[in-house]
């Protein structure tokens, strides 16, 4: 099932795309939630739901009618990992450096600007960060419920899907800011 989110007459909904078609999901049957935070927030009960109003109902909606957005336009936090062990340890080797054994102790992860999610299309950037503006094409795993020191064995629980991410740098910009030695606080 690929959810959606989508605005319509100014609204933003939670939606199903299937074929260039969208279930309104929330229009089929009043108890799965209007928007992606509160459906990922409902879990089971709320992809129950869903795959049975899809079953028993039709795509309504054109995709060329509405402007879909980011799936998650409001996430209460977004992490971005530093990158798989495989390709830490290639790249390391390939500069002539050992692994670096605290890659296996801790997650390697930077908190980002969960208000600087955008969907397709334009999205807001000062003209002076688009000189070396670098786009990395990554695979965000969406988290559908809290938790802390979670095992491998469980972490699949925990995962509601999985969505294409385009994280943005402005490599000039980081240039400037990393001279600045701004550390560890």
């Amino acid at each position: 099932m690929k959810l959606i989110s989508y605005k319509q007459n100014g609204n933003i909904k939670l939606g199903a795309f299937e074929e260039g078609k969208i279930y309104d999901l929330h229009a089929l049957d009043g108890h799965i939630a209007d928007n992606m935070l509160e459906f990922l927030q409902g879990g089971e009960e709320q992809l129950q739901l869903a795959m049975a109003a899809m079953e028993d109902g039709s795509p309504t909606i054109s995709a060329e009618d509405v402007e879909l957005i980011s799936p998650v336009p409001n996430p209460p936090s977004v992490r971005d990992a530093y990158a798989f062990r495989q390709h830490v340890a290639t790249a390391r080797r390939n500069r002539g450096l050992e692994m670096i054994p605290e890659f296996d102790e801790i997650p390697i992860f930077y908190f980002t600007n969960h208000h600087a999610v955008f969907g397709e299309g334009d999205f807001p950037v000062l003209s002076r960060h688009t000189e070396k503006l670098d786009f990395e094409l990554e695979c965000a795993a969406v988290i559908c419920k809290g938790g802390r020191n979670i095992s491998v064995i469980d972490a699949d629980d925990y995962i509601a899907g999985f969505m294409i991410m385009n994280d943005l740098s402005a490599r000039v910009l980081q240039m400037q800011e990393m001279k600045l030695n701004l550390g560890p606080a």
